[in-house]
C-alpha cells in the first residue's frame, strides 16, 4: 500500500479548515442592556481557565456587546451600578456590583456582594454547556440568559426578570442615597446580611441534607422559580444546552416573548417568572 503523503500545502489546508470550523463553533455571549440607565457589565474568569478581555466595560441603556467566549470557559458575568469616578482620587467604584478595582475594568476580581450573577462552565461534561442566574449572593438587577441555536440539553431561558430591589425585605436591603431621596438598589442574601451559618450552609450545614431553604432565600425563589436562592438549589436552578450562543439581558421586560426566549418547548420544571410577582419593584 502507497504511503499517504502530505504535503505543506495539503497540510495549510487543513489548518485553515480545522481554524474555521473552530471559529463556527466557538460561542458568543451578546450583552444587552434593557434597563433605563447605563450598567457597568463584570466579568470573571475561572480558575485555570483561558481569560475573556475586557473584563469590565460600560453599557448604556439600549446597547449591546458581543463577545467570543473560549471554547472551555467558565466564570460569572454580572452588572454594576451607580459607577463613578471619585473626584479627589480618579476611583472608580460602583454602588452595587462593584469589584474593587478601582477601574472600569475588573481585572480577576469579582463582584462584591450584593449581585445578580450568571454563571457558565462551557463544554463541560459530555460537550454540555452549564448556566445559571444565581441570587445565593443577593440581587442587584433583573436578569435573564437565554440559549441560541442549541443542538442538545434543555437549553431553557433562565434568570430572574423580576425587580426585586423596592420589595426586598428590610432585613436585607441596600439603600442608596438619604432621608426622602433613598432608594433601594440591592437586596442582600441572608448570609451576608446575617453572617449565620444557617443561612450560609456552612459548619454544620455544610451538606443539602442540613442546609434547607429560608424565608428569605423563598422570597428570591418565589420571585424568580429558575434561580439560585441558596447553595443547594441545584435541581430547579441548572440548566444545560451544547452548541450554543448566549443572549444575557439586563433588565429584561418580565413579559419577556417567546420570540426572544426562541421556538424550541421549554422543558423546565418551573416557569420562569412568578406572574403574580412580576411587578412589585419600581421599574428600571
Amino acid at each position: 500500500m502507497d504511503r499517504l503523503l502530505i504535503t505543506p500545502i495539503f497540510l495549510s489546508l487543513l489548518l485553515i479548515s480545522f481554524s474555521v470550523f473552530s471559529e463556527v463553533q466557538s460561542t458568543t455571549f451578546k450583552i444587552v442592556n434593557k434597563c433605563r440607565h447605563t450598567i457597568w457589565p463584570g466579568i470573571l474568569t475561572g480558575a485555570d481557565r483561558a481569560p475573556v478581555n475586557p473584563t469590565g466595560f460600560v453599557l448604556k441603556s439600549g446597547k449591546s456587546k458581543t463577545l467570543k467566549m473560549p471554547r472551555a470557559w467558565s466564570g460569572r458575568v454580572w452588572g454594576r451600578t451607580l459607577c463613578s469616578n471619585d473626584p479627589s482620587t480618579g476611583k472608580f467604584t460602583c454602588v452595587t456590583g462593584d469589584c474593587g478595582s478601582g477601574k472600569v475594568e475588573c481585572a480577576g476580581a469579582g463582584a462584591i456582594p450584593p449581585a445578580s450573577l450568571a454563571e457558565f462552565t462551557l463544554n463541560g461534561d459530555q460537550g454540555l454547556d452549564f448556566y445559571d442566574v444565581s441570587l445565593v449572593d443577593g440581587y442587584n438587577l433583573p436578569m435573564l440568559i437565554v440559549a441560541k441555536g442549541g443542538t442538545r440539553g434543555g437549553c431553557s431561558a433562565t434568570g430572574c426578570l423580576v425587580d426585586l430591589n423596592g420589595a426586598c425585605p428590610r432585613d436585607l436591603r441596600v439603600a442608596s442615597g438619604s432621608g426622602s431621596r433613598s432608594e433601594s438598589v440591592g437586596c442582600k442574601s441572608a448570609c451576608l446580611a446575617f453572617n449565620d451559618p444557617i443561612y450560609c450552609c456552612s459548619e454544620a450545614y455544610n451538606t443539602p441534607d442540613t442546609c434547607h431553604p429560608s424565608s428569605y432565600s423563598l422570597f428570591f425563589k418565589h420571585a424568580c422559580p429558575r434561580s439560585y436562592s441558596y447553595a443547594y438549589d441545584d435541581k430547579t436552578s441548572t440548566f444545560t444546552c451544547a452548541s450554543a450562543d448566549y443572549l444575557i439581558i439586563f433588565c429584561p421586560p418580565p413579559y419577556t416573548s417567546q420570540k426572544v426566549l426562541g421556538a424550541r418547548k421549554d422543558s423546565a420544571e418551573l416557569p420562569l417568572v412568578n406572574k403574580t410577582m412580576m411587578y412589585i419593584g419600581r421599574h428600571h
